[in-house]
C-alpha cells in the first residue's frame, strides 16, 4: 500500500509541473480564424488533375463540392458585375451582348422551311384538304372515340377534351373497327376523327384523321394532366369558342400539322370568353395548353390554366384516311436515322 501511495503522489507532482504549450501561430502574428467546434480548412491547393471523386469520405466530398460550387458562383457574379460596369463606362460604344448558345438557335437549317409570302406554299394551301375549312365552306364537327374498353382516367380525359373543342361528340367504339367507323362519320358530316389510345390505364397515343380525304396523323402522347392534377387551376371552361395559337411550325410538314390542328376549332372565336388553346412546337414536341386571360388592370394581363394538358410527338403522317395495311405515308419518324443529330428538327 505504501508503494501505491508513493506512485500516486509522484503522478500528482508531475501534473503540477506540466506546462501547457500555447498553440502555434501563423507567420505575421495572425490568429486562427476557425471558430470552436468547426474544422480548420487547409489552404493547400489540389493538383490540376485532382477529382472530387477521389475523396473517399462522403461528408468531406460533399463539403468540398459545395464549397467549389459556391466559389464558382461568386466568380460568375463578379464577372457579371465587371462586364456591367464596363458596358456602363463605354456607353453607346459598348459591344453587343453575346447571344447564349441553345439547341433552338443552333438548329440545322431545313430545306423545307417556309419563307414569308412563298407563292408555291400559298398555292398548295389553297388546294389542299384543309382549303374548304379555311375558305369557310365547312364548319368543324369532331368525333372523339377511344380504344376498346377505356379505363376511368382515359374516360375523364376524353370528356375534358370534348369540353374544350366546340361541336365535338364522344362515342365509345365497343369493338368496332376504325375502317367501319370512318364511312359512318363521313355519312354524318363529321370533319375530323380523334382516337385516343391507352396502355396500362394511361393515354399514350392519339390518331387524328381529317375527313373525308385525309390526311391522318399518328402521335405519341405523354405528360397527360387532368384538371384536378393542375396547380392553381381556374374554373371549368365555358362554352365560348376559344382562340387558337400555333407557335413555331416552320417547315412544310409543320405547316400541314398546324393547319390540321387549326381545323379542329370553329371560325370567329368568342373573345368575350377570354379562352385560348395553344399548340406550341419545340424540338418536334407539340405542347398543348388551355388558358384563360385575366385582366388585372389596364396594363397588366395574366393567364390561368384551365386544363387538360398533354404533349404530342409525331410518329407518322399518312395520306387519306386511316389505313394501317395499304395506306401511303407522307412522312414516318425513323428514330435510328433521324435522331442522330440533336439540332435537326422536322416541324
Amino acid at each position: 500500500m505504501a508503494g501505491v501511495e508513493a506512485y500516486q503522489a509522484g503522478e500528482k507532482k508531475k501534473k503540477r509541473n506540466m506546462k501547457i504549450k500555447a498553440p502555434e501561430r501563423e507567420e505575421g502574428g495572425g490568429e486562427s480564424s476557425a471558430k470552436p467546434g468547426e474544422p480548420e480548412e487547409s489552404s493547400a491547393a489540389f493538383p490540376a488533375s485532382f477529382s472530387l471523386s477521389e475523396i473517399k469520405n462522403k461528408q468531406r466530398r460533399h463539403f468540398m463540392f459545395m464549397k467549389m460550387k459556391q466559389e464558382k458562383r461568386k466568380e460568375k457574379i463578379a464577372m457579371k458585375k465587371k462586364r456591367k460596369k464596363e458596358r456602363e463606362a463605354l456607353g453607346d460604344k459598348a459591344p453587343p451582348k453575346a447571344v447564349p448558345k441553345t439547341i433552338e438557335n443552333q438548329r440545322v437549317y431545313d430545306e423545307t422551311t417556309v419563307e414569308a409570302e412563298d407563292e408555291e406554299v400559298a398555292f398548295d394551301e389553297a388546294t389542299d384538304e384543309f382549303a374548304p375549312y379555311f375558305n369557310r365552306q365547312t364548319a368543324p364537327k369532331i368525333l372523339i372515340t377511344t380504344s376498346d374498353r377505356p379505363r376511368g382516367r382515359t374516360v375523364k380525359f376524353t370528356e375534358q377534351l370534348s369540353s374544350i373543342i366546340p361541336n365535338s361528340h364522344v362515342y365509345y367504339r365497343r369493338g368496332l373497327a376504325l375502317k367501319k367507323i370512318i364511312p359512318q362519320c363521313i355519312a354524318r358530316d363529321f370533319t375530323d376523327l380523334i382516337v385516343l389510345n391507352e396502355d396500362r390505364k394511361i393515354a399514350n397515343g392519339l390518331v387524328l384523321s381529317h375527313l373525308p380525304d385525309g390526311p391522318t396523323a399518328h402521335f405519341k402522347m405523354s405528360n397527360v394532366r387532368l384538371r384536378k392534377e393542375l396547380k392553381r387551376k381556374g374554373k371549368d371552361p365555358t362554352e365560348h369558342k376559344p382562340e387558337v395559337i400555333l407557335n413555331n411550325f416552320t417547315t412544310r410538314l409543320g405547316h400541314s400539322l398546324g393547319r390540321m390542328f387549326a381545323s379542329l376549332f370553329p371560325h370567329d372565336p368568342h373573345f368575350v370568353g377570354r379562352q385560348v388553346a395553344t399548340f406550341h412546337n419545340q424540338r418536334d414536341y407539340v405542347f398543348f395548353r388551355y388558358h384563360r386571360y385575366l385582366f388585372k388592370s389596364e396594363k397588366k394581363v395574366g393567364i390561368q390554366e384551365l386544363g387538360p394538358r398533354f404533349t404530342l410527338k409525331l410518329r407518322s403522317l399518312q395520306k387519306g384516311t386511316f389505313d394501317s395495311k395499304y395506306g401511303e405515308y407522307e412522312w414516318v419518324h425513323k428514330r435510328h436515322e433521324m435522331d442522330t443529330n440533336r439540332r435537326k428538327f422536322h416541324l
